[in-house]
């Protein structure tokens, strides 16, 4: 590990500027393709839960035999997310209404209101990211400790965390996450909500319809329920043990992003992004969401084309190429070494401000 140092922070506008003229056309174009691994997945689920109706009637020498598909499903809850996520950028469609359906339809199970999405996620993180402003980011030392606060640093990996609230957190901090955002906007829509990282405010308007949508989302999970026959066997093999798998793999994804990086004022996503080498599998499973810091240069691009930017990058600036990419191993030793709360831009703390450990993530 070494050292922080002074970088020459560089504009997400400005490696767009440069890297653009190299890339083809065809990588800004739609790619209505991507709709047909989103539907696969909701088919997963809709499969799963069909037979799940039926478990009642296994003997229970044979219920491990959901497990397998029960793994499946977990998987299409990340790419549900993953997949929303393109769309909700526009690579996959450019027609708002149908976008806005399929997003709610693809971001039910995460109990994410995609216009809540648009507005925490595209608007403001892709705008602020890791800085002051952005929801996203770690808490600061000097935030208030407030159930938030209290929450992210029970759950979340860091040189502190007790091994079983992290094995909680992985199953459950999407859900904290989601519900932090989701009430700071219906109940106070203000800058000063003090249990988010960075509160931010949204249109009447959108304020509408977020609450549409969430009583949408909490409508097809009760319906969902409600099929299941509120039967404990058939709730905790098709839906909890689903939805645990699902969260706790995208939070592994969501974790390594930006919260080893330092703060940045200026949007720099090779400083305050992570990009993460995976195996090839999941790449292909997950849309290339591994490539995040690429994606932070380029939001809208189809993600066929992360790979394509990930090499250019290392050939335009081959000095920042090696800092942010890690091994996902390496990324997850790092959390387990560091504390969780900012210090200062450059500097992580613990709890109770004792430890001063600086960012891992250093230039040469």
């Amino acid at each position: 590990m070494t050292v922080c140092q002074e970088t020459p922070l560089v504009t997400q506008a400005e490696y767009v500027k440069k890297l653009r003229p190299f890339l083809p056309d065809s990588a800004f174009a739609p790619n209505p393709s991507k709709l047909i691994i989103l539907f696969i997945n909701l088919g997963i689920l809709l499969l799963g839960w069909a037979i799940a109706e039926k478990l009642d009637r296994w003997p229970v020498y044979l219920l491990w035999l959901y497990l397998p598909l029960a793994i499946v499903m977990g998987n299409s809850v990340i790419v549900l997310l993953f997949s929303s996520h393109d769309l909700m950028h526009g690579s996959v469609i450019r027609n708002f209404r149908m976008s806005r359906f399929i997003s709610l339809l693809g971001l039910s199970m995460l109990w994410m209101p995609p216009t809540l999405w648009k507005a925490v996620h595209n608007r403001v993180h892709h705008n602020k990211t890791n800085s002051l402003d952005d929801p996203d980011r770690n808490y600061l030392y000097e935030q208030p400790n407030t159930w938030g606060k209290w929450i992210q640093n029970l759950f979340v990996p860091s040189a502190e965390v007790n091994p079983v609230w992290l094995t909680v957190g992985m199953a459950t901090a999407w859900g904290v996450h989601t519900f932090r955002n989701l009430t700071s906007v219906l109940f106070f829509n203000s800058e000063s909500v003090d249990y988010v990282p960075a509160a931010f405010v949204v249109s009447a308007k959108d304020r509408r319809a977020i609450a549409g949508e969430f009583l949408i989302i909490l409508t097809i999970h009760l319906s969902i329920i409600t099929y299941l026959q509120f039967n404990l066997l058939k709730l905790v093999l098709s839906y909890f043990l689903p939805l645990g798998i699902g969260y706790a793999g995208l939070i592994f994804y969501i974790y390594t992003n930006h919260m080893l990086c330092r703060m940045t004022s200026i949007n720099d996503p090779l400083i305050n992004s992570v990009s993460l080498r995976v195996p090839k599998i999941f790449d292909l499973l997950h849309l290339n969401f591994s490539y995040h810091a690429e994606h932070h240069i380029f939001p809208g691009i189809d993600c066929d084309y992360y790979p394509m930017v990930q090499d250019l990058l290392k050939i335009h600036y081959p000095e920042k190429s090696s800092n942010y990419i890690l091994d996902a191993s390496e990324a997850w030793g790092l959390f387990l070494k560091t504390p969780r709360h900012y210090k200062d831009e450059t500097t992580f703390t613990d709890w109770s401000g004792e430890k001063s450990v600086t960012c891992p993530l250093s230039q040469e």
